[in-house]
């Protein structure tokens, strides 16, 4: 399904960085330009631009904006180097499908090249490679779609980074650039999902007084009580929402062996299946720092060392959510799943969790239905590691998988089949 056209595209793109700046460091990152390079490839197939412009400022003006995509909104040039994409192809009043895939990238750049069979490089799977794999596809399915049928391809910025699409996809979902079908272009193995899961991230912070290693009782020694809290966390909020997983992450105090920190930070990132789900463990969150905080005073209120520590607790840590809010999608739309059926592809398997991804923004949404499907797996094909690669195979799989369903939306509308949401 690609041509040696398409193979160039995709090297040319994984030879371009477009790590998201909440993830760059010194690296360079020049997303409109891969931008450009994925449009003049599919303006060649017949579609025309209908938005290539940064998001207005306005748009992180929210309470569900993450914390550390406010902390960079106000520097000079961050939403403007991430401007995102919009093609389409048909006429505008045609029932349309549209895809989205992103080309920001993770950090860590991977040496992008290509042996006949394996394509390398930061993007490859995530989601490079579905976005040319994608596009080689629906260029497949043009001579059948005709003018009867639209295509709209979202290639966004603002996925990665913990942006969680805030100012790539959600502007463009608010502003009309959807389908009557919506594919989110991310690895699942070609298996369509109809669910995908959000997260929350809630830091619990230390606010203490620290000490000389000679007296660490006469301070609050933060490293002992957010350890602590991290195991009471690991045990306490386990399987606490079917679908949702939880993940203790980073702990800091300090780097020294000499003294007694009285300050410091563990993050939770809590994933979660629905809102609702969401709402639920946000409060069993904060029920378990007070059940820790409980626990930690009794079992080291009579030591010498952390007397004072388990005393002050509860005065001195606080929770603080960096993220939380947002919307997760529970897709349950018969007429799509029965139409990705008929094009053979397999279903997500229901005892098997999903995963976050901008598809996020598209539950509720009126007259939509939406799915994520990609090539690949996330973990298989390193994504966001070294060696993140995809197969040529999988991409061409993906490619006419891609063609497959563009066709039988196709002979739906055809039939009349394609039905409004209420």
């Amino acid at each position: 399904m690609l041509s040696p056209a398409d193979q160039d595209l995709l090297l040319d793109l994984l030879r371009i960085p477009t790590v998201n700046p909440l993830e760059a460091t010194d690296e360079d990152t020049d997303l409109p330009a891969a931008q450009r390079v994925f449009a003049a490839s599919a303006t060649a197939a017949g579609f025309t631009t209908v938005h290539h412009t940064a998001p207005d400022p306005a748009v992180l003006d929210r309470d569900d904006v993450p914390l550390t995509v406010r902390e960079r909104a106000g520097e000079p040039g961050f939403l403007a180097a991430q401007p995102s994409l919009v093609l389409r192809h048909g006429p505008a009043h045609a029932p349309a499908v549209m895809f989205n895939v992103h080309l920001d990238t993770v950090a860590g750049i991977e040496p992008a090249a290509f042996d006949g069979v394996r394509f390398t490089g930061r993007g490859a799977i995530d989601a490079k490679g579905p976005a040319v794999a994608m596009l080689a596809g629906v260029r497949a399915a043009l001579p059948v779609l005709g003018d009867r049928v639209a295509v709209l391809v979202q290639a966004v910025a603002g996925e990665e980074g913990g942006a969680m699409g805030v100012y790539g996809t959600r502007p463009l979902v608010e502003a009309g650039h959807v389908g009557r079908l919506n594919v989110f272009c991310e690895p699942t193995g070609l298996r369509y999902l109809t669910r995908s899961t959000a997260a929350m991230t809630a830091c619990v912070a230390v606010d203490g007084t620290g000490s000389i290693d000679d007296e660490p009782g006469a301070g609050h020694n933060a490293t002992v009580l957010l350890g602590f809290l991290a195991q009471h966390f690991a045990t306490a909020l386990d399987g606490a929402e079917p679908g949702g997983r939880v993940c203790v992450a980073g702990l800091h105090t300090g780097t020294a062996h000499n003294r007694v920190y009285g300050t410091g930070r563990l993050l939770l990132n809590l994933s979660y299946p629905t809102a609702a789900a969401g709402r639920r463990l946000e409060e069993r969150a904060a029920c378990a720092l007070q059940a820790g905080l409980t626990e930690f005073r009794e079992r080291f209120h009579a030591t010498r060392e952390l007397h004072r520590t388990a005393e002050d607790a509860a005065k001195i840590v606080s929770l603080r959510w960096h993220k939380r809010g947002l919307p997760a999608l529970d897709c349950r739309d018969r007429w799509a799943t029965g139409l990705l059926d008929a094009a053979g592809v397999a279903a997500w398997p229901p005892s098997e969790p999903a995963f976050t991804c901008d598809a996020i923004w598209l539950h509720g949404v009126p007259g939509t239905a939406t799915v994520v499907l990609g090539p690949g797996e996330l973990a298989g094909n390193n994504a966001h590691a070294a060696g993140e690669f995809a197969e040529l195979a999988q991409l061409d799989a993906f490619a006419a998988t891609v063609t497959r369903v563009l066709t039988e939306f196709a002979a739906r509308h055809e039939e009349d089949h394609v039905p409004d949401i209420p």
